[in-house]
């Protein structure tokens, strides 16, 4: 992946720059617009404007007459009233209290207006760029964005949704009572019981095509179910879950889809999705993913979620979008989004959430997904949420300091499948809420595991569907050697269980985790695990596998394993407390009842291989009122997603964290391959604590950046946000200061980098070449006139992996430079 395969830049505003309403202004505001971004739009095949117009009641309210004025997003803050004032701000200056104009006397739009506007981007776009110019409409389910008297007063039969208090978000799936008024699409008014679906997509079809748009674009996961912000939904109340109306939301759902599109049939839909994970979305809401992506919608799937932003949620966007992407429809292309500036609430992103801080593009642009055939295949689309901010302002700064960032990212993009690859069941999943024996709790845990463990630092960026693991598999047998596989363990699918093992036999690593209660006979004996008697509650952990180090007080030794929460109880213990090739690397006990937490096995057959297990404990748990589980105190119990990175360890890629309690956050690290390098993202919350990386072929040395060198690890002190290559890794006991920097190849003209490592110690390096280029490695031997430092050979060795072709030195005490 470089800059030049981008397909398309989504460039979304507001109208608020717009603030005349006469052609030479709108003209100035695109030429402005297209003009900032171009340093990205120059490297893509099309450029698309998506115009955040109002909240999609214009799209509801449209007569087919182009000189009506239009309601449009003129506000800051809240925009319907129906709300009571909060008694904290007697004077409205809060913008969740009351209507607030973002200017004086904004203009009045009408629709002949915006079909003015959309033309001028059209074609002052294409003038400036050269590149087919697309403008898209919006359409949002909720309250915020502009007053809507169709959503709530005329028909608010349709606002199911509770997100933001009751009946405050249109659901796809609502019925329509009957009505009078005049709609481009009804002209005598809407009939009684018209499925929303039906008349949003005939009103859809009139507008967008009357007024000269391209696509329509379904806001904050309208489409996608009843409450697609938060953690509960149809099948799951907080209290319990009931599959029960599984079928038939799942059928209100694609009725929505089917009868947009026979109302609507050409148009794309492009789509934001939910703030949560294909299995969450499944088990508490019925949102039937896969039926959506093969329902031939035309349909762009959803990007990432920019809630991080907002919460600092990193795992629940990573994870989310992981398990979004590891299907698509037609197995097209998928999008990435960046959060820029809000043009709605007072914030622009990149400056006062993220601190101008790049983790929320190195992180998301760091995963892949890997399709049928194994190739791997990266966000080819690439959207920005907003360039304009609340105050209909264009800021060349964000551009100017965001561009770099993401072409970097794109640049440093993986092509190789990646170190830890995620096995994600998702036509298994949707079987498991849809199909004859249901198990809403263990797909709803499984979920929220990942996502606990990544916030936690695991280190995730490939992922691929049970489907197309299979698929790959037999069309390139030795695709994943050297991949650690982290799947949940098989209930459904005997040919995945089997495909696993066989990266076991054949030397392999796979890390499981979830319940053993369904696994089969054979897949236990692999595990030499059995199933007894469940224990929960507040359970008593004892974990013998290296973990974490603080500097001021210690892990608790109980975890909170709530069944509603974790799939159930433990119940799995030893088949063969015996067995000489088992090691238990965590168990947990209540009173005198133990159970296996987590354990790995390696017999002499496997050549090295190694077959890992965690149950698993969803350290998290539901609150009324909040829309996400709410995570334990780690002061009080032990956090049970840390397992997993722990366990990882002992299947040889070791990520610790160095910090000071249990409660300081941990580092969120992405770790993914290209031209034979690897490339390690991250975020640090707590710029206080410490990473310590040891890899099977040890301890990478980040090019940048020191590290200490001590005990085959390497440690570093990281900013909040991070990105760098590795090419170099060290096998070294002793403790130095090593450094990993790029040296110009002044005096070298055939070369194209260098690559200086200062400070080891009798130690083993290991160096992954570049493709097409002949490495050399050379010592600091000065000339007589002192001009080329480095300018003596080093003998190396050539060796190559299931990780890749390397060089490697052994023994070596000093400094030397790699060039190519």
């Amino acid at each position: 992946m470089s800059a030049s395969s981008i397909r398309n830049v989504t460039l979304e505003m507001s109208l608020k720059p717009f603030k005349v309403m006469n052609d030479d202004a709108i003209r100035a505001v695109c030429r402005e617009l297209f003009r900032q971004w171009d340093a990205l739009t120059r490297h893509a095949d099309m450029v698309s404007v998506m115009l955040w117009i109002a909240d999609g009641s214009e799209i509801l309210d449209y007569r087919g007459d182009l000189d009506a004025e239009m309601e449009w997003g003129r506000y800051a803050g809240m925009a319907n009233p129906f709300r009571a004032k909060p008694t904290w701000d007697p004077d409205n200056l809060a913008l969740h209290s009351g209507i607030i104009l973002y200017m004086d006397n904004p203009p009045a739009i009408t629709y002949r207006w915006l079909r003015k506007i959309v033309a001028l981007l059209k074609s002052v776009g294409g003038a400036m760029t050269g590149k087919p110019i697309r403008v898209g409409a919006t359409f949002d389910p909720g309250d915020e964005f502009a007053i809507s008297t169709f959503k709530y007063l005329r028909h608010p039969e349709v606002s199911l949704g509770a997100t933001r208090g009751k009946a405050t978000f249109v659901t796809c799936y609502g019925v329509l009572k009957q009505d009078q008024d005049v709609y481009a699409g009804f002209p005598h008014g809407i009939p009684e019981g018209t499925p929303f679906g039906a008349f949003f997509g005939r009103q859809c079809q009139h507008f967008l095509s009357d007024l000269g748009f391209d696509y329509i674009w379904f806001s904050n996961g309208f489409g996608f179910g009843l409450e697609t912000w938060a953690t509960t939904g149809v099948l799951y109340d907080g209290a319990a879950f009931n599959p029960a109306p599984a079928a038939e939301t799942r059928d209100k759902i694609m009725n929505f889809w089917r009868t947009f599109r026979a109302e609507c049939p050409h148009y794309r839909i492009e789509t934001r999705g939910t703030n949560l994970i294909t299995g969450v979305d499944l088990a508490a809401d019925a949102t039937p993913l896969a039926d959506i992506y093969r329902g031939e919608f035309n349909m762009l799937p959803p990007p990432n979620s920019p809630w991080a932003a907002i919460d600092g949620d990193f795992g629940l966007e990573l994870v989310g979008y992981l398990s979004r992407i590891a299907e698509l429809p037609n197995d097209q292309e998928y999008p990435f989004r960046f959060y820029l500036h809000d043009p709605w609430w007072q914030n622009s992103p990149w400056t006062d959430r993220y601190e101008s801080q790049p983790h929320d593009i190195y992180l998301p642009l760091a995963l892949s997904r890997l399709n049928a055939r194994g190739d791997v295949e990266t966000p080819i689309d690439i959207q920005f949420l907003t360039v304009d901010n609340t105050w209909g302002e264009i800021p060349v700064k964000y551009p100017n300091e965001v561009i770099p960032h993401i072409l970097k990212a794109r640049d440093d993009g993986p092509d190789q499948v990646g170190p830890v690859v995620w096995v994600y069941p998702f036509d298994e999943y949707h079987q498991m809420v849809f199909g004859p024996q249901p198990r809403l709790d263990v797909v709803f845990f499984e979920d929220w595991l990942m996502r606990g463990a990544v916030n936690a630092g695991l280190p995730l960026s490939t992922v691929v569907s049970s489907k197309n693991l299979l698929s790959s598999v037999a069309a390139r047998p030795g695709l994943y050697d050297g991949a650690v596989l982290l799947a949940p363990v098989p209930e459904v699918n005997p040919d995945l269980e089997k495909a696993l093992l066989a990266h076991v036999a054949r030397g392999g690593k796979v890390l499981l985790y979830g319940p053993a209660t369904h696994a089969s006979a054979a897949l236990r004996q692999a595990l030499n695990l059995r199933v007894t008697a469940p224990i929960s509650g507040e359970l008593a952990l004892d974990v013998s596998v290296p973990g974490d180090a603080l500097s001021h007080g210690r892990f608790q030794g109980v975890v909170n394993h709530r069944p509603l929460m974790c799939g159930g109880g433990m119940a799995e213990v030893l088949a063969d407390p015996s067995d000489p090739h088992t090691r238990v690397a965590a168990t947990a006990a209540s009173g005198s009842e133990s159970r296996v937490a987590a354990l790995w096995r390696s017999e002499p057959a496997w050549g090295g291989g190694a077959l890992g297990w965690v149950r698993g404990t969803n350290s998290n748990d539901y609150r009324p009122g909040e829309r996400l589980l709410v995570p334990d105190n780690a002061a009080v119990y032990f956090r049970g997603e840390l397992l997993l990175r722990w366990m990882l360890g002992a299947l040889g890629w070791s990520v610790r964290v160095d910090k000071r309690t249990a409660t300081t956050r941990d580092p969120v690290t992405c770790v993914a391959r290209r031209r034979n390098a690897y490339y390690f993202s991250g975020y640090v919350p707590n710029a206080s604590a410490a990473l310590s990386l040891r890899l099977p072929q040890g301890a990478p040395l980040l090019v940048g950046h020191e590290a200490v060198a001590a005990d085959g690890y390497a440690t570093y002190h990281l900013p909040r946000a991070w990105h760098h290559e590795c090419r170099v890794f060290v096998q070294q006991q002793a403790e130095s200061q090593i450094t990993c920097a790029e040296i110009c190849p002044l005096e070298r003209r055939e070369l194209k980098r260098h690559l200086l490592v200062a400070g080891l110690l009798d130690a083993t390096a290991r160096f992954y070449t570049e493709p097409g280029y002949e490495p050399r490695v050379l010592l600091r031997t000065p000339d007589a006139e002192g001009r080329i430092p480095f300018n003596t050979s080093v003998p190396f060795q050539r060796g190559e992996d299931a990780t890749g072709p390397y060089i490697t030195i052994e023994g070596f005490t000093g400094d030397m430079m790699f060039t190519w």
